[in-house]
């Protein structure tokens, strides 16, 4: 009994050390937490070094496309003028060529005349020359002549137009009746009297739609319209006078109008 009240305490404090003692499984368990925690760290450090990385990666992309994005607004801001250039470089071609077309046209009602007055001369009987003879009576082909050169050289559009209506009046059968007609809407628009050209275009239009100069007063009236700022009607007339005369000069002039107003 003795021995075991002296063995009691000594029991007792080899109970008490084998509890603070730590264990094998403890230490082991200690060190895998500690492996963790470094591990944990190490993948917060890689973490935020990817993360500043694809930062920086997106920063550097963002400036690329913006210096991109940059240079094809220049590009685009130089094809523009350089496209406005070219329309410009068109216009005047296609306004030395509408001179040019109708410098062919009034040479064609020069050489015309000349030949109808040929004509007119080996038709006639010849005559005994005589002493004194009268004034010879302006032709009806110099009057047409006098009248549209007073319109396309001089600008005396009314006197021209006056000339061509009287023309009219005394010859309405002779074969330049028709051009006659047409450039009375050319000395009308020549007045800016717009309304007046564009009703007298028509009326060339309506009665003789089989004549060559029914495109050019077709082409006339919608650049009329034009010019007066009502777009819808000239396509209008533009379009239909490509479908009429889809081979003609005039209906090419009608389809690069058309091109510049869409």
């Amino acid at each position: 009994m003795i021995i075991w009240k002296r063995l009691l305490p000594i029991l007792a404090l080899v109970a008490l050390l084998a509890g603070c003692i730590p264990t094998q499984r403890q230490l082991t368990m200690e060190r895998d937490l500690e492996e963790m925690k470094r591990r944990l760290a190490a993948s917060e450090r890689a973490t935020a070094s990817q993360q500043n990385q694809r930062g920086d990666e997106t920063t550097n992309r963002l400036e690329a496309l913006s210096r991109r994005q940059a240079a094809l607004q220049a590009s685009l801001d130089a094809l523009r003028l350089e496209q406005q250039a070219f329309n410009g470089r068109l216009a005047d071609l296609s306004q030395a060529d509408n001179e040019l077309r109708d410098e062919l046209s009034l040479v064609r009602d020069d050489l015309g005349l000349k030949i109808s007055a040929i004509e007119d001369q080996l038709a006639k009987p010849t005559a005994k020359p005589q002493a004194t003879q009268a004034p010879v009576a302006e032709s009806p082909e110099d009057l047409y002549r006098r009248a549209v050169t007073m319109i396309r050289t001089d600008e005396r559009y009314a006197d021209g137009r006056d000339l061509l209506q009287r023309f009219l009046q005394q010859h309405p059968q002779h074969s330049l009746s028709v051009n006659a007609s047409y450039w009375v809407g050319e000395a009308y628009y020549g007045e800016e009297k717009y309304e007046n050209a564009i009703l007298q275009f028509q009326d060339v239009i309506d009665k003789h739609s089989d004549h060559p100069k029914a495109a050019a007063a077709q082409l006339k009236q919608g650049i009329t319209f034009q010019t007066l700022g009502d777009n819808q009607s000239a396509k209008a007339i533009f379009n239909n006078l490509i479908d009429t005369f889809p081979l003609s000069a005039e209906a090419k002039e009608a389809k690069r109008r058309l091109a510049s107003m869409s």
